[in-house]
């Protein structure tokens, strides 16, 4: 056999073994359960994640947790420390990583609901007095530059942290459309790429005091117009030049729903390490999967190791999302649809 026939096999062979390896993060995000469905979620932990081959848990809990340190912020159906002490037992069990996330930023309320934070502060508002009843608004933002917003906000997370005994939380800050708000008093007249710069370096930089990881979706990150990504997954407010003003350790999630935009290359290009965020159409999900590989494969070495993987959505309530895993059909069809796109990518990532 020739040389030059041997070396060429012997690279396939190498791309051939490349593409074999899992990726590091198989993951799943769920929204907390209710307290009653925690029992389902201890077996959905022990049962449905190893044999998927999941590795990564994250658990969306915002203020729904018995906060003892700002107990003022506590929305309806709170886990107890027991209730988290349980899941946190059933992760190590198998092997799950777990990551907490209180949703930063944005997202402090929800239709006509306004969240814990900003319902017992509503001096934290960054729109005070406007909306009533959120009239006119996706959803409110807190100030960032509150100087008594981040006192809160660092207790909550270290109080979450402690009870998950997680090395890494998620911060979310996905979808902030309300920033640099002329009424507020602070922010008005500044850039919101540069609101959005500080508040990432300000909870990364809390979390790294204690050798701790941030993790954030990636939206804000995107330009909506140069991407095609539109104003949903990606930033039409100026937010996305913040992204060489961030920490390079914070993993950022990429989260892409009706079309595989290839954002993955683009922060691992930046210097980030990336997951891929699909949620109800399997075809987006293995098209994420197929970018990520080739870029473990086919990347230089410092691109191709910050392409770490897959954290599927599922948006939604996570008691039903694991009834219907157990067999049982969600009445809300895009949970069902979720699940059969986290069954189809979960399958990918064990071929």
């Amino acid at each position: 056999m020739r040389v030059a026939t041997v070396i060429t096999l012997f690279l396939l062979a190498l791309i051939q073994a490349a593409g074999s390896e899992p990726l590091p993060i198989r993951g799943l995000h769920l929204m907390a359960p209710k307290p009653a469905d925690v029992p389902l979620l201890v077996r959905f932990i022990r049962e449905v994640l190893p044999k998927e081959g999941a590795n990564t848990l994250v658990i969306e809990v915002n203020y729904r947790f018995a906060y003892t340190k700002h107990p003022e912020v506590i929305d309806p159906d709170p886990l107890s420390r027991e209730d988290v002490a349980s899941v946190v037992a059933a992760a190590r069990q198998a092997g799950v990583r777990l990551i907490p996330q209180i949703n930063l930023l944005g997202h402090q309320s929800w239709a006509k609901t306004t969240h814990g934070l900003l319902r017992s502060h509503p001096e934290f508002d960054e729109t005070p007095g406007k909306y009533p009843g959120n009239e006119g608004i996706y959803c409110r933002s807190y100030c960032p530059l509150h100087p008594q917003v981040h006192g809160v906000i660092f207790d909550l997370i270290d109080e979450l942290m402690e009870a998950f005994a997680a090395d890494t939380f998620h911060g979310g800050m996905d979808e902030v459309f309300i920033l640099a708000d002329e009424s507020c008093p602070r922010c008005r007249g500044r850039l919101p790429a540069d609101l959005f710069a500080g508040e990432v370096r300000a909870v990364r930089d809390h979390l790294a005091r204690s050798g701790r990881k941030l993790w954030i979706w990636g939206d804000r990150l995107l330009d909506g117009a140069a991407s095609g990504a539109g104003k949903w997954e990606a930033s039409f407010n100026g937010t996305w030049t913040a992204i060489d003003r961030i920490p390079r350790d914070v993993l950022i999630c990429d989260w892409h729903y009706e079309k595989a935009v290839p954002g993955a290359a683009f922060f691992a290009m930046h210097g980030f390490d990336v997951v891929s965020s699909p949620w109800r159409k399997p075809e987006v999900a293995l098209a994420q999967i197929d970018m990520l590989r080739t870029m473990r494969e086919r990347a230089n070495a410092a691109v191709a190791s910050r392409a770490q993987g897959l954290l599927q959505t599922t948006w939604g309530d996570s008691g039903d999302f694991m009834r219907a895993c157990f067999g049982q059909p969600s009445r809300n069809e895009k949970l069902n649809e979720a699940l059969r796109c986290f069954r189809a990518a979960f399958q990918r990532l064990r071929e």
